[in-house]
């Protein structure tokens, strides 16, 4: 490092005074620590790096007012305005005074009043604008298109039960109703002809016609035909022959229903048996005389009728 030599003049207190832009001050300094102009060939050592720190700080605390963009005028009026001592208030009596109108002078519109002050404030009247409504109303506009229709709102509670209302006066007698139709089957039908048992089975055909409504029962084939579905009750009576069996079935269709049984016996007897039947459309009920396995017979003759085979409808299935 450079020593500073002993004749060198130092720059006079009179010179720095003239000095008033920071930039002068920071070259002073340079050219008081290197003894010449700073050239790109020196170098600095750290009292030179320490001074040159300084004169940084220095420069930008002198044109902080510039940063903060307060004119050097402003700033003066400013500080001489804070040195003024501030005006002694007034009394009620001195603001009464100064503030209330005086004889003969109306109030400005624009002037303010305390709360404070004495006397009612007199405000100048702005008149209300008139509108003429007739002028912007427009002629009536065309009906809209209808909206969409809006979501359905929750379901609410039920209400209580109403009274219950008057009696109202009778009605007038209705138009008379179709005819009730009536549902009959019936049949009771006889045989004069005895009859013996073979190597077969034998339906027992009937001679003679008791009742025979709608004909529902065939006096050729000896069956009952259901033309009118429902409960039937049927009944077969038939005479033993003595010394001889009695083994008949009364039939639905091709099934054995119910039997009719006699044992042999040295004297013949009157045998019957009944019962109820639900019949189908189309089912057939007849009497069937078992197969010769032994002896098997039935007694009648010319003069009486011994077998008889009836049956009638009970209740029609339609019925409730």
């Amino acid at each position: 490092m450079k020593a500073w030599p002993a004749s060198r003049p130092l720059v006079a207190p009179r010179d720095m005074l003239k000095m008033q832009e920071p930039q002068d001050l920071i070259l002073v300094n340079w050219k008081l620590h290197f003894n010449e102009s700073p050239g790109p060939g020196r170098k600095m050592s750290s009292r030179g790096w320490g001074l040159v720190l300084g004169c940084y700080l220095l420069l930008a605390f002198a044109w902080s007012p510039v940063l903060s963009h307060v004119p050097r005028g402003q700033q003066e009026r400013r500080v001489q305005e804070g040195t003024q001592e501030p005006p002694t208030p007034l009394d009620h009596a001195e603001r009464a005074e100064k503030y209330s109108p005086r004889q003969g002078e109306e109030p400005p519109a624009s002037r303010c009043y305390r709360c404070c002050d004495s006397g009612t404030p007199v405000y100048q009247t702005i008149p209300a604008p008139q509108i003429n409504i007739t002028i912007l109303k427009g002629e009536k506009g065309d009906r809209g298109d209808r909206g969409l229709q809006g979501k359905y709102g929750k379901t609410g509670s039920a209400g209580a039960r109403g009274h219950i209302g008057p009696k109202g006066q009778k009605g007038s007698m209705g138009a008379p109703g179709d005819r009730c139709k009536n549902h009959y089957a019936a049949f009771s039908v006889g045989r004069k002809k005895p009859l013996h048992s073979n190597d077969y089975y034998q339906t027992v055909v009937f001679d003679t016609e008791f009742v025979n409504l709608y004909s529902h029962f065939n006096m050729f084939t000896g069956k009952f035909y259901c033309y009118v579905p429902g409960i039937y009750f049927f009944s077969l009576n038939v005479h033993t022959w003595n010394q001889k069996e009695t083994y008949l079935h009364v039939m639905r269709n091709e099934e054995e229903v119910v039997i009719l049984y006699a044992q042999v016996s040295d004297r013949s007897i009157m045998q019957s048996q009944s019962l109820m039947l639900e019949l189908q459309e189309q089912d057939e009920v007849w009497v069937r005389l078992f197969k010769g396995e032994r002896e098997n017979a039935i007694f009648s003759d010319e003069f009486d009728t011994y077998i008889t085979f009836s049956g009638y409808l009970v209740k029609y299935a339609a019925e409730p």
